[in-house]
């Protein structure tokens, strides 16, 4: 199936999918090869551990985050940035409220169609 996105996403013009355990997320954008999501922790939130088949990388665009990937911990602050390796199990606890861009590739279909797991709590409805 061919996917994409608007080609301009105006952020202040969505609502937020919340995803629960004090997560929420909105899609920034996609195509076949490639999707960018804008996430937003409260402190304390947590992703838990898990692993998929795509290459993600991450920049944190504010707060703090401890994340942990194959098994080393790392404390990753507001402009920086974290590359995750394919099939690597990782996990991110918030430290303080804040935002992450994740981009991965390719697309996660799982979280468009509704099938993704939820890493961090029950989605809400």
């Amino acid at each position: 199936m061919n996917r994409s996105s608007e080609k301009y996403i105006i952020t202040k013009d969505m609502k937020w999918e919340v995803l629960g355990g004090g997560v929420s997320r909105k899609f920034l954008g996609y195509n076949n090869q490639i999707m960018m999501v804008l996430v937003k922790f409260e402190t304390g939130a947590e992703g838990t551990p898990h692993h998929h088949f795509h290459t993600q990388a991450t920049y944190v665009a504010e707060g703090s985050f401890e994340f942990t990937i194959d098994g080393e911990k790392k404390v990753v602050n507001g402009e920086n940035g974290v590359y995750f390796e394919p099939n690597l199990i990782h996990s991110a606890v918030c430290l303080k409220e804040g935002m992450l861009v994740d981009v991965f590739s390719p697309i996660r279909e799982d979280f468009l169609d509704g099938s993704d797991v939820s890493y961090f709590g029950k989605k809400e409805e």
